[in-house]
């Protein structure tokens, strides 16, 4: 028999096993879930994963919050079955106590890194520790409060713009569009020391438009990609490849352009860097940034570091990857956010303007340096509870690498107790191989941390109040004790710097990346807010799961993702 067809009668027979014996386990082997309450099985195929992944899903996640509790049991695929979580005490043995043993699900980290490489999105164990011991004093405050003179002028570029299509007075704007377009250059001359061009009004950058779509046009395979983990094991790279330009489906090589597309323009902006960082600090001084920009800081930091701690030029790019994609789309989806939250609440956006303009007027005009930025108290509310109550992602999950016990601090009523068994559940055994979905968005609205009013935004809990203050009981996370940037060893490297990058464009409002987001929000948010006033526009505005939590308007829930708000000069 020819060797292709032995490769796929094998490969038959071994799926088919595995499907029947995931399938008809539950006969003979009483699962360790089977006590938890939780949604009944949706189908046999998908479980409860259509839903759990569904764009439309953001009120599923919240409902089942408001049902079920802190943990209960969702539906995997071919009766697999899951554990959703967002009890505090689990949360912290999750993120920080037994981090390491629950790491990311393979199908998160095989999918990162077909598309970005293996960077800090796409290891686990010893080789993620490694990486972020060399990138975690890269965004150090001290680095990033060097980014500042580097983040005004683009934020003045984009008033420039707004200014131009308000010439003719108020109109509405499709404000998401020029964050994306202003979060790309930020981390762009910011983190790469390079320019995309963002505000060229003619937008013929085909990265932009590729970094852009990647988000939507994965999430559109979000159960199939569950199926990542066995497909990169067939054959080496080049046949898979060989393989998925063969399949006819117009989304999916959608997915291939774009991350060709991200791919060599990564490669050429790394070897340009790597080239000047050799060349010497002359040729560093020449490029944008002037070598203050994190890549440049980061490959000086990697040829000072010992021979075993130094990475190899394919994590370095990984890295540059990564940090491109996720600081550009947390940022600009958080910044969107708070700018529909503002136009929702008028009084509070004239409340933060007057704040911002009063400071303003005390340095005379001058723009805020990085400590004033984060001293403005409803700047720092308002960034607070919008990320709280709104944050990018619904959920993230992680596999338990082999068997351990996750403590809860709320008992759960069993689902069928017997006279014989305990009435309550104060732990859960987690098999190997099991996995665990972080309700992140479930935990950062848990009413039993933050109050009846936990559903809705309120900046004044956060005035004058240290995050310890607000919150009841303790959460991991590194932000304010929310779940939004995630705690523990695989927090948001980037969040400081982009909640600067909120901050500036509409007053300080801090982004993502978490390290590195925060200043970026803030600065957004100060230099909007001071000079337009933002209204809600004809169009209802909703909220879609694609991955990443992305606007739209209603009917047109199906085309490109947009927030258009009416804007006027205040």
């Amino acid at each position: 028999m020819h060797p292709v067809l032995v490769f796929i009668q094998a490969a038959v027979i071994y799926a088919t096993s595995w499907v029947l014996w995931r399938t008809f386990r539950s006969c003979f082997i009483r699962s360790t879930l089977a006590d938890l309450p939780g949604p009944p099985r949706d189908s046999w195929l998908t479980g409860n994963l259509s839903k759990v992944y569904s764009p439309d899903g953001i009120p599923w996640h919240h409902a089942m919050r408001k049902k079920y509790g802190r943990a209960f049991r969702v539906h995997g695929l071919f009766g697999d079955e899951q554990v959703y979580i967002s009890d505090p005490r689990a949360l912290h043995h999750i993120a920080i106590k037994d981090q390491y043993i629950y790491e990311e699900t393979s199908m998160f980290t095989e999918g990162n890194r077909l598309i970005f490489g293996d960077g800090l999105l796409s290891t686990n164990g010893e080789a993620h520790k490694k990486q972020r011991r060399l990138l975690n004093p890269v965004f150090a405050v001290s680095h990033l409060r060097h980014l500042m003179p580097i983040f005004y002028p683009i934020t003045y570029q984009l008033r420039d713009v707004l200014d131009h299509l308000l010439e003719d007075g108020p109109r509405e704007i499709d404000m998401l569009n020029w964050m994306s377009r202003t979060a790309l250059e930020y981390i762009g001359q910011g983190g790469l020391g390079y320019s995309f061009d963002g505000f060229n009004p003619e937008d013929n950058n085909q990265y932009s438009r590729a970094v852009k779509d990647l988000f939507p046009a994965v999430f559109r395979f979000a159960v199939v990609r569950q199926y990542v983990p066995y497909l990169v094991k067939i054959g080496p790279p080049r046949l898979r490849r060989f393989l998925l330009e063969l399949i006819p489906s117009e989304a999916l090589q959608r997915v291939k352009d774009i991350v060709d597309i991200m791919h060599h323009t990564s490669v050429n902006i790394f070897h340009a860097k790597k080239s000047a960082a050799e060349s010497g600090d002359e040729a560093i001084s020449r490029q944008i940034g002037a070598g203050k920009d994190l890549m440049s800081v980061l490959l000086k930091a990697n040829s000072l570091a010992d021979a075993n701690d130094r990475l190899p030029d394919h994590e370095l790019l990984a890295q540059m990857n990564t940090l491109i994609f996720a600081a550009h789309d947390t940022t600009s989806s958080s910044l969107a956010r708070i700018l529909h939250v503002l136009a929702l609440h008028p009084k509070e956006q004239a409340l933060l303007r007057d704040e911002v303009l009063a400071a303003r007027a005390e340095r005379q005009g001058a723009d805020f340096s990085y400590d004033e930025l984060m001293a403005l108290p409803y700047l720092d509310a308002v960034v607070r509870e919008s990320l709280r109550l709104y944050a990018p992602f619904t959920f993230i999950s992680r596999t338990a690498r082999k068997e351990i016990v996750l403590p809860l601090a709320t008992p759960i009523p069993v689902k069928n107790p017997s006279p014989n068994c305990p009435s309550h559940i104060n732990s859960i055994c987690i098999k190997p191989n099991t996995n665990i979905i972080l309700g992140l968005g479930a935990a950062n609205c848990d009413p039993l941390i933050w109050g009846e009013d936990a559903d809705d935004w309120v900046p004044g809990r956060w005035l004058n109040r240290s995050w310890e203050e607000v919150a009841k009981e303790r959460l991991p996370g590194i932000y304010s004790g929310i779940m939004t940037f995630m705690g523990g060893g695989r927090a948001c490297i980037g969040a400081r710097f982009s909640i600067i990058e909120i901050s500036v464009s509409g007053c300080c409002l801090r982004a993502c990346n978490v390290l590195t987001a925060l200043p970026l929000l803030e600065i957004v948010l100060t230099m909007l807010v001071e000079k337009y006033k933002f209204e809600l526009p004809k169009e209802e505005i909703i909220w879609r799961n694609n991955s990443m939590a992305t606007p739209t308007t209603r009917g047109r829930e199906r085309s490109t993702p947009n927030l258009p708000l009416k804007v006027s000069l205040a």
